[in-house]
């Protein structure tokens, strides 16, 4: 039979568990939580003695680094009350939690070795030299590792000499004999960094958004733009208001550009851009660069059956209609008349900028139907055939030997 003190205990037990349990977990969603080996935080300064640098880590209780890691060639300590630097989280001994900054060598770094691979605490090193496969690193001041030239970088170069002498962060890899056989990464420091970036573009990047950009490859079909952690496509259309064929005609590998988000799709890792749309808008101008009746200069872009396209000075294309271009005779196809790339003059017909169409005719042909039609009115001003005009054709024959006599 239970008695019922032994009941009012199992009670107070329960009650006291739950209370631990939800003080632990408020204070480890106070404080961050759990810290993992290898975890880097930005962290305080909070004193400075002969052995350690005391830091606050956002933990119950302080944080230690060894002060040699602070110490420069001449044995001066670098860092001071207040300061903030970054670390990282190493292990918890005895509720004294260790620390430390990238490893970089001397007695403090080449202690810290096995455990910066345990943990994977980045490492400072040394390219010594190329050797067959990759490099030989040297951390601290004569442990050697070996760092395979496809763990380097990102991307693979040939130019295996212009690192040399760099002094470069790594990851331990593998650490075997004792550290007679260790392997280092660079690449999955910069996969990370680049991990990271991504994720903090992605939260801070909205459709609409104008941002700074670099150009980080061409392709046939639109360029890459990284804008800063993440790349995004322009696409031909997007280039410019011009027809763009080739995006090396405005582009180039390291240009800076500014770009619009045009859309996002994380889930398929796709971000669309627009230069065209960071560029003003030559259709709020046309009208006050070519006028209607005005006579410009201008480029075949293309030609289909229903007519040819010509490339105004402003970038604009402008339609020729194939019942312009047979000089009154009935063509088939534009090519009868024109081809890709020629230079005309045109005159501009008309310009609609609510459907964004410029109606073009060629130069030739529309001067002719201006004398013909001045002819006319000509004419008609002057009572039609009479002695001193003579006939329409009368009229127009003169008119044409007047324009081959000033020519």
């Amino acid at each position: 039979m239970i008695e019922n003190s032994d009941l009012e205990r199992t009670s107070e037990q329960e009650e006291s568990e739950e209370s631990f349990a939800q003080l632990f977990e408020e204070s480890c969603s106070r404080k961050g939580g759990w810290l993992e080996p290898g975890q880097k935080l930005d962290v305080r300064v909070l004193k400075v003695s002969a052995e350690w640098v005391f830091i606050d880590c956002g933990q119950k209780g302080e944080g230690v680094i060894d002060r040699k890691e602070f110490l420069d060639q001449e044995g001066n300590c670098t860092v001071k009350e207040g300061d903030s630097i970054s670390a990282y989280f190493l292990s918890s001994r005895q509720g004294e939690m260790r620390f430390t900054t990238r490893l970089g060598g001397g007695a403090a770094g080449n202690a810290q070795l096995e455990a910066a691979w345990q943990s994977g605490v980045p490492v400072e090193g040394q390219v010594e030299q190329e050797i067959k496969g990759g490099y030989q690193i040297r951390l601290g001041s004569s442990t050697r590792a070996f760092c395979p030239f496809s763990q380097i970088a990102l991307r693979r170069s040939d130019d295996h000499q212009s690192l040399v002498g760099s002094r470069l962060t790594f990851r331990i890899t593998e650490y075997g004999e004792k550290g007679r056989n260790i392997v280092v990464s660079r690449r999955v420091l910069l996969e990370e960094e680049q991990q990271r970036m991504r994720e903090e573009a992605w939260a801070s990047i909205s459709e609409g958004m104008t941002l700074d950009g670099t150009v980080s490859s061409l392709r046939d079909f639109g360029a890459f733009v990284d804008i800063g952690g993440l790349e995004g496509l322009v696409p031909l259309s997007e280039i410019g208001w011009s027809r763009v064929k080739d995006a090396a005609e405005l582009l180039s590998v390291g240009q800076k550009v500014q770009v619009v988000v045009k859309s996002l799709d994380q889930e398929r890792n796709r971000i669309s851009l627009s230069i065209k749309e960071t560029l003003v808008d030559p259709w709020d101008q046309v009208a006050e660069q070519h006028p209607e009746g005005s006579f410009q200069s201008g480029t075949v872009a293309r030609l289909t059956p229903f007519g040819a396209f010509v490339t105004l000075p402003c970038g604009l294309d402008g339609l020729i209609h194939i019942s312009k271009l047979g000089g009154g005779k009935r063509i088939s196809h534009p090519r009868e008349v024109l081809s890709e790339g020629q230079a005309v003059e045109v005159k501009v017909e008309g310009i609609d900028r609510e459907s964004r169409r410029i109606a073009l005719a060629l130069a030739g042909a529309a001067r002719a139907e201006e004398e013909e039609a001045t002819t006319l009115e000509e004419y008609r001003s002057s009572g039609g055939s009479s002695a001193g005009m003579g006939t329409l054709a009368d009229a127009m024959r003169a008119r044409s030997e007047r324009r081959g006599k000033k020519r």
